[in-house]
């Protein structure tokens, strides 16, 4: 299931996010970075989904 996780973190890294922890801190984190650059948004999604 973290495979299929880490490809919609690639594709659009809040959904990878989201399918990991919800509604929480580190999906506004995310949102956020993704904004800003889209490189650290999925950088940020796979540390996420890899750390659990």
């Amino acid at each position: 299931m973290d495979l299929i996780r880490i490809i919609f973190a690639m594709i659009l890294p809040p959904l990878g996010v989201f399918l990991e922890v919800g509604l929480s801190k580190q999906f506004w984190l995310n949102i956020l970075l993704t904004l800003l650059g889209y490189i650290p948004g999925i950088v940020h999604a796979v540390y996420t989904i890899a750390r659990r």
